[in-house]
């Protein structure tokens, strides 16, 4: 998906850098680059890249990371990619 860009600064995703572990599945299981390697843990490094999939809350072991699935804006710009129109989720 290239040219992919999120609705700016709405995205839900949080991180309780205390509570990673360093596993990275978040960065194995992301379909995209929203998460950066750090030494012993990662970091968000482009919040308005995620979909609010989940895939990366649902993969910690350690609960470090908090998304709202469903909350539209995923939905909406699939469907703008679709209607070839500009992503309103209505946020």
């Amino acid at each position: 998906m290239t040219g992919f860009a999120y609705i700016r600064g709405v995205t839900t995703i949080e991180l309780d850098p205390l509570l990673c572990n360093g596993c990275m599945m978040c960065i194995k299981v992301c379909p995209h680059p929203v998460f950066e390697a750090l030494k012993r843990a990662v970091a968000i490094r482009e919040p308005n890249l995620c979909i609010e999939c989940g895939a990366c809350a649902l993969n910690c072991p350690e609960g470090a990371l908090n998304v709202n699935p469903g909350v539209g804006c995923a939905a909406a710009i699939l469907k703008g990619w679709v209607t070839r129109s500009k992503p309103d989720c209505s946020c």
